[in-house]
């Protein structure tokens, strides 16, 4: 049986080929559930949040289209959270478009816009690249035990305390490895990750 053939939207082609065509940094994802596409940095800054957020399950670039009085709007990310609301979030510098909000509240979307302040806040983002750029490897299983069993006994340690357990893999690249799969957390908003910052084990519903 032949399945109709799909058209995608005018404006979701347009921003897909548009994007498409970018690259920004770092390149590694981890909760992305397709295609990694961004129109802009700060989009993908918000990309770099969102891993690092351990309310999220998964998000998606480029999601949808939905009209508005100005014409087609395509929002930057869709994200799904664990208490199952899902989002979709848009950047940009101070305010976002009044009529992008007022369509998505009428068609029953939950938007919102994340002006660039916000995103670059504190020291989180800046953390999330660092640890983003070790996306795509892999913290070995014996490594991985000694940590956790090291945590478990002494409950938190500081990362100078952790390097020796890494023998496998350059210290760092497990260790964010491991805080981006959620088996450790750390402060990530405070300062920038050093010799002193504090690791533990990883729990569900934990601090931010």
């Amino acid at each position: 049986m032949s399945h109709p053939h799909y058209e995608m939207p005018q404006a979701l082609y347009a921003a897909y080929k548009h994007a498409s065509s970018q690259k920004f940094y770092p390149l590694g994802t981890v909760r992305c559930s397709g295609d990694v596409m961004f129109r802009s940095q700060l989009a993908r800054d918000l990309g770099c949040l969102l891993d690092v957020d351990e309310t999220v399950v998964a998000w998606l670039c480029l999601p949808v289209e939905f009209a508005t009085v100005d014409g087609a709007h395509v929002p930057d990310l869709m994200v799904d959270y664990e208490d199952g609301k899902r989002l979709f979030l848009d950047v940009c510098e101070e305010e976002g478009e009044v009529a992008v909000s007022e369509a998505a509240a009428c068609s029953h979307i939950h938007h919102r816009f994340v002006p660039r302040e916000e995103i670059e806040a504190g020291c989180r983002l800046a953390n999330a690249k660092d640890m983003l750029r070790y996306a795509n490897y892999r913290t070995p299983l014996n490594d991985r035990i000694r940590l956790l069993a090291a945590l478990e006994e002494a409950g938190y340690l500081a990362i100078a305390e952790c390097m020796h357990l890494f023998r496998e893999v350059q210290p760092m690249t497990g260790i964010s490895w491991m805080l981006l799969n959620r088996m450790i957390s750390a402060d990530l908003d405070e300062r920038m990750l050093g010799p002193e910052t504090m690791l533990r084990r990883f729990t569900a519903g934990g601090a931010r």
